[in-house]
């Protein structure tokens, strides 16, 4: 939901800190002039003015929710701008998703052209070409009762939304230098991972470094920072890291 809650609800985050201003979780993955965004959040047309992105090359989904999905419409102007559409990868239920509900951007109307090629996702895929090429790995696993993609690429994981991650998961996920995922709160959650809950999977697959993202009210950014291991940190809008 963002930190605030759209009523102002700040829960036990601290509103003076800065770090505590969380919009809908989202990620870009840049190698020279090829940037992949994941997701597009609601709040994706202020993430990218913050951030002072000007271009995106193509996107990815991780799953069909409105916090992943519905900022599609701040794509519109790159197509306008670099007069060619977008692909965007998702699985099998998210594509149909995005195509029923989204339809006027994947199909010619009257009075709008076309601005995205929808594709459905595989298992191993690269985007971009020779120097900026980037190889990425599409893992799937469980949020709640549906499931989420997470997306290994450079040596790093992202999964945004899950709350389990079975053996044969696990077993990809190590030997990381990055690891970014989803901590929603202290308490466990029906499709988020709890603190402890990442806290364990943490001891099994020994991250170079973890990185804790969607991050519900309930955890105020010093508070985590201070009950968390040297080598992991709570995420914050604007984050950047080199891989």
């Amino acid at each position: 939901m963002g930190v605030p809650n759209a009523d102002g609800y700040w829960g036990f985050c601290n509103k003076k800190n800065i770090k505590n201003y969380r919009t809908r979780c989202s990620v870009l993955i840049s190698k020279g002039n090829n940037n992949i965004l994941i997701d597009t959040s609601p709040d994706l047309r202020f993430q990218l003015l913050r951030n002072k992105i000007r271009n995106i090359s193509s996107v990815l989904y991780t799953h069909k929710h409105a916090d992943q999905t519905h900022g599609i419409n701040d794509l519109r102007v790159f197509f306008l701008k670099n007069k060619k559409k977008i692909n965007v990868y998702a699985d099998k239920i998210t594509l149909s998703y995005l195509k029923n509900n989204f339809s006027y951007y994947f199909k010619d109307g009257i009075e709008y052209p076309a601005i995205l090629n929808g594709k459905k996702l595989k298992n191993n895929f690269s985007l971009g070409s020779k120097k900026e090429l980037i190889k990425f790995k599409s893992v799937k696993v469980r949020h709640g009762k549906i499931n989420s993609i997470g997306y290994i690429f450079c040596n790093t994981a992202y999964f945004s939304d899950c709350n389990e991650l079975s053996n044969s998961n696990l077993n990809k996920l190590k030997n990381l230098k990055y690891f970014i995922i989803d901590c929603l709160r202290f308490n466990p959650h029906p499709s988020h991972f709890s603190l402890s809950e990442i806290l364990d999977v943490l001891k099994e697959i020994k991250p170079t470094n973890t990185i804790l993202t969607n991050l519900h009210s309930d955890l105020d950014y010093n508070i985590l920072l201070q009950k968390l291991p040297i080598n992991v940190k709570p995420a914050f809008d604007g984050l950047k890291i080199q891989l």
